[in-house]
């Protein structure tokens, strides 16, 4: 006769440990200390096995009896043994449990880290300890989602930084990334975007268009609309690519380049900082200046002047050019730092020190470790590249 919950509970214990049948293989045993268990007999592989399914009443008669309908389907369907499949979820659960935020995130940086300087190295733990693992270190990285990532980014953004958030963010989505490769997790909670859930970067001391406006300024620069001499519409090209000061743009020589390398090393003598500077050129770069070595090549100076070739062009020209294409008071050639730094923070989402170190700033007080020219150079080159294909993709839209 099978069991019912009023059975269940009255039955007492003896001296001895005893089994109450339900059905289907499922019974209550009773031990003498009067705990009572639910289990299963089945057969697997031809031989007699045992089940054990939980304890009564934290397990219910009509729960016991769902879990004994799930293992009989296993048996089935799946021709699997319930007692090694229950054994092996416990296994994972506790392995998962183990696999913190943490941990994984420590394992992540021992893999690569050698491919860093120590620097950058120890720059990278210093801020996971400070900023990341507080809040979500301890958790189990499964259970992390996008919105407890947003809730981390957003709180470190409310202490006061504008870059510290986005370098969290971008460590957390590498972190996921790796764990994603390992088969630790099946989503990356943290592939958002920074600007979804960050303050727009504002910082700016010269008119500088917004990345919004750049599909139409581009459609002027390409169109040619204000009828530019060529060699002036490629200078304006190459600084926006390239984001280089006005000056160090104007004074190029072709000697500084490295066509094979497809790098620009601007000496330590035409820079603000008076330590050398080298640009990655991404491949439409370096069509701009095949370009324009048919027009210079023969020259001293990538854009001679037009009145005195033996002199590099004027320092008002591309002013002058932007004013021409109307946007006198809205964008300056030194805009275009402004307009790189801000929507490559934004949308393409690279790290500030890495856009910061490409535009050669100096700090105040420590300028000899303000700037390393080697300092993220394999992250610099891919990042000039990506400048350059996000341009192109909204010239084709």
């Amino acid at each position: 006769m099978p069991l019912s919950d009023a059975a269940c509970k009255h039955l007492q214990p003896r001296e001895k440990a005893y089994k109450k049948g339900d059905s289907l293989g499922l019974y209550l045993l009773v031990k003498p200390n009067g705990s009572k268990l639910f289990q299963m007999k089945y057969k697997y592989a031809g031989k007699e096995k045992t089940l054990s399914i939980g304890p009564y009443p934290e397990v219910s008669l009509a729960e016991a009896r769902e879990k004994r309908d799930a293992a009989r389907k296993m048996l089935r369907d799946e021709y699997k043994d319930p007692s090694l499949a229950k054994q092996e979820a416990k296994r994972l659960a506790m392995l998962s449990a183990a696999q913190t935020f943490e941990a994984v995130a420590r394992e992540w940086h021992e893999k690569y880290k050698n491919g860093w300087s120590d620097n950058h190295a120890r720059t990278v733990l210093r801020r996971l300890e400070a900023h990341v693992f507080p809040s979500i270190g301890k958790l189990p990285i499964k259970e992390i989602n996008a919105p407890r990532i947003a809730l981390l980014i957003q709180g470190i953004e409310d202490k006061g930084s504008y870059d510290i958030p986005r370098r969290a963010l971008q460590m957390c989505r590498a972190v996921f990334a790796y764990a994603k490769l390992q088969g630790k997790i099946e989503h990356n909670p943290a592939d958002i975007k920074a600007k979804d859930i960050l303050a727009k970067y504002t910082k700016t001391h010269y008119a500088a268009m917004e990345s919004k406006d750049l599909p139409l300024f581009l459609k002027k620069l390409y169109g040619n609309e204000a009828r530019l001499f060529r060699q002036t519409q490629l200078a304006i090209e190459l600084m926006m690519l390239t984001f280089v000061r006005t000056g160090e743009l104007i004074g190029a020589k072709w000697d500084e380049f490295d066509f094979e390398k497809a790098r620009w090393d601007i000496p330590a003598s035409r820079m603000k900082m008076k330590k050398s500077h080298l640009v990655p050129l991404a491949t439409q770069s370096i069509e701009i200046l095949e370009e324009l070595k048919h027009l210079s090549g023969h020259r001293e100076h990538v854009f001679p002047s037009q009145r005195e070739p033996r002199r590099h062009m004027s320092n008002n020209t591309i002013l002058m050019a932007l004013r021409r294409m109307g946007y006198q008071g809205i964008h300056t050639g030194h805009g275009f730092r402004a307009l790189a730094m801000s929507t490559i923070l934004e949308d393409l989402e690279y790290p500030y020190e890495v856009v910061d170190v490409q535009l050669a700033h100096a700090k105040k007080g420590d300028v000899q470790a303000a700037y390393n020219r080697a300092k993220f150079l394999k992250e610099r080159t891919r990042m000039m590249q990506d400048w350059a294909d996000y341009i192109d993709g909204l010239v084709k839209k």
